[in-house]
């Protein structure tokens, strides 16, 4: 084989390249591989083994981001953010997606398909990478481990990628295929979601350990680079899929008939408790790293943007971060973790990123479709009333009216009321201005850093015209700033919440111009994520189990209160919001409703929750609720009834059994005899 011609490279140049490196290592390949060139000429130069592997890693952009706008894939609109434009018809030529043709499995075996080309290409290429770097005359053996590990973490995360939309998916020999051989002999068969996730928890831990000498001290430095602590955290996150009910313990219609050529059932109707212990080792040992730590912003006690302090709780609000939240500011620091305050290498949670993952369909691109129209932006992104409900009140208690219209209320009703100029005057309900909802005051602090209620505040620093910063934003049909309900266009917010999230204080789309909106940097995987799983994991047992570390050694495993505060504490204290009650760690089942809670709110818009619903096994009831929101047909004479929460009538929801996993491209199926497609698609045009 070393003497092949690498026909494969003429398939690897797309044109410009992940500059996944702050110090753009990895440069445009355009100018390399011109010609036919052997393995053993690509591999023992360093610049072209550089430019190998920065191909592998192009392969995660575009369609395969894990957060971005909808574009390139909507997952990261579930039931508690919504995309109001490109409601029309489905155009083709665009591949694009209405909102409600995606809630409403409207999708075809022809959409979104890319992944699945880019996954297997950068699959294939990095295996190649990793046979052939060990050639190279020019790097140290240190570097050669190193960039066989990035390969290796890249090859993995491709496939977990693949696991995460399409379901078990065909593992290739690790050698490789021989491209010379028919379609017959290529054919692979699906192998079960068992081992897919078994498979790449391996090599994300065989990746850690190659990344280890050098991986480890790259740290935040270089977290667009795949270091021991992304391994370590996306290793983590498979096997917590691969112990949640989707994967282990379904009995349902659904898993009985997602089976392989040969009939064998790919995901387990056998429930095995251990693999809940793994999945906690596994967050346990990114834990112990000690590299990461949740990202805070000090107290600011004086000035218009002084912090709104959290009520006492005799508890946090007595100590000092990170114990307490006495000296900080929690809107702030869970703000400014995505505003793009931070660059990624200054992100102390960031553990995986692409950077810049996206062109046209970027984060940034999310928030010109978040911004006012007052700013130029497009007004379009928006909340739905249940996710606003999910957010506590600053003592952690429920908001009053929670999810009563969808029939899960505890008979209490909303508050009535605005906020008056007396008030505002006085200090009163900060950060809440004038004519603003009292539904929306008291809130807990990271409700006022992602949710653009009727009447928040925007600041727009960048606007050239003053009198364009610094705006109450008002969302009735009579706003005369064009943010309200407008038939004649699509951009309008279908419930009457924005969002906030992701928008840092100068962002402004003035002129239509995205870079006059801040960079941010995509946050594929964070520590909070990483601390919740921790304690989802360990909620779910009832036994204790010996589960070896990473790098040696082993942990003991078992239901403990304060290993799940060791989880919880972190995330609740940032936040601003009193611990749970004790009774609720006692109980697995209240503990399981609080930690689902806490994802909904924590990792909003981080394209998290679509995958959680499945995996959870709950978006058959979740994603059939109707939507609610504001009566955005009402002007502000009639406020009353624009803040009392009714049915959207242009948002739409169902699910149907075919919607647990993307279908399988029809190509793809005719490519390989063995393949299966997923139950409720199609095998032919």
């Amino acid at each position: 084989m070393n003497n092949k011609t690498l026909y494969t490279v003429l398939f690897l140049v797309f044109g410009s390249v992940l500059a996944f490196s702050c110090n753009n290592d990895y440069l445009d390949s355009s100018q390399y591989f011109k010609d036919r060139l052997t393995e053993e000429k690509v591999f023992q130069s360093k610049v072209y083994s550089e430019e190998w592997l920065a191909n592998v890693f192009e392969e995660l952009r575009g369609i395969n981001a894990d957060v971005a706008s909808k574009g390139i894939t909507p997952h990261n609109f579930a039931d508690g953010m919504y995309y109001g434009d490109r409601d029309k018809d489905f155009d083709p030529s665009k591949n694009e997606l209405s909102y409600n043709m995606f809630k409403m499995g409207q999708y075809t075996e022809g959409d979104k398909q890319g992944s699945w080309t880019q996954c297997y290409r950068g699959i294939r290429n990095a295996s190649t990478f990793i046979h052939n770097i060990y050639m190279n005359t020019e790097m140290s053996a240190d570097e050669i481990e190193d960039y066989k590990g990035q390969a290796r973490f890249a090859r993995a995360y491709l496939y977990w990628l693949l696991l995460r939309k399409y379901g078990p998916i065909p593992l290739l020999p690790d050698e490789g295929l021989d491209y010379t051989q028919s379609y017959d002999e290529l054919a692979v068969p699906r192998s079960t979601y068992e081992d897919c996730a078994e498979f790449i928890s391996s090599e994300m831990l065989l990746a850690a350990q190659e990344m280890e000498v050098r991986g480890m001290t790259r740290g935040q430095e270089s977290s667009a680079r795949p270091t021991v602590g992304a391994a370590l955290a996306t290793r983590a996150k498979v096997l917590l899929y691969a112990a949640s009910p989707l994967a282990n313990g379904n009995a349902s219609s659904f898993a009985t008939r997602l089976v392989d050529d040969e009939g064998r059932q790919l995901l387990s109707s056998d429930y095995q408790e251990e693999k809940w212990a793994k999945a906690a080792a596994a967050a346990r040992d990114v834990m112990e790293l000690g590299v990461y730590e949740l990202y805070a912003v000090p107290l600011q006690e004086t000035g218009e943007d002084a912090t709104v302090v959290p009520p006492d709780d005799h508890n946090f609000s007595e100590k000092t971060w990170p114990a307490g939240w006495a000296d900080i500011d929690p809107a702030k620091s869970y703000a400014q973790v995505f505003d793009g305050t931070l660059p990624a290498s200054g992100n102390p949670e960031l553990i995986f990123t692409r950077g810049n993952n996206q062109d046209g369909e970027s984060i940034r691109a999310m928030v010109a479709h978040q911004l006012p129209r007052s700013s130029t932006g497009w007004n379009t992104h928006g909340l739905t009333q249940k996710l606003v409900d999910a957010y506590y009140m600053n003592d952690g208690s429920d908001v009053p009216g929670r999810d009563k219209e969808i029939g899960r209320g505890d008979g209490s009703e909303r508050v009535s009321g605005y906020v008056s100029q007396e008030d505002y005057d006085n200090g009163k309900y900060r950060p809440l201005r004038p004519g603003v909802s009292l539904q929306y005051a008291h809130r807990e602090p990271r409700f006022y850093a992602s949710v653009a209620f009727n009447g928040s505040f925007w600041s727009l620093l960048n606007e050239s015209q003053e009198r364009n910063r610094n705006q109450q934003v008002f969302y009735y049909r009579d706003n005369p700033k064009g943010n309200g309900f407008n038939s004649s266009n699509a951009y309008w917010l279908r419930t009457g919440f924005g969002v906030k999230k992701f928008v840092h204080p100068n962002d402004t789309y003035e002129g239509g111009n995205i870079d006059n909106i801040v960079f941010k940097a995509e946050p594929a995987i964070r520590y909070a994520d990483v601390l919740l799983m921790y304690a989802e994991a360990l909620n779910e047992l009832d036994g204790s189990y010996t589960v070896p570390s990473w790098n040696g050694g082993n942990y003991t495993i078992s239901r403990n209160i304060s290993e799940m505060q060791r989880g919880i504490h972190p995330v609740r204290i940032r936040a601003g919001v009193p611990d749970y009650p004790s009774g609720v760690y006692s109980d697995k089942e209240a503990l399981r409703r609080r930690l689902k809670r806490e994802r909904f709110i924590e990792l909003l818009g981080e394209g998290q929750r679509y995958y959680d619903l499945r995996r959870w096994m709950d978006a058959p009831i979740e994603e059939s609720l109707p939507i609610y929101g504001c009566n955005v047909l009402m002007n502000e004479d009639e406020r009353d009834l624009f803040h009392q929460p009714v049915a959207i009538w242009a948002l739409e929801t169902t699910f149907a059994d075919k919607m647990w996993f993307w279908p399988i491209s029809h190509t793809e199926l005719k490519r390989n005899n063995r393949l299966t497609q997923n139950p409720g698609w199609t095998y032919n045009d």
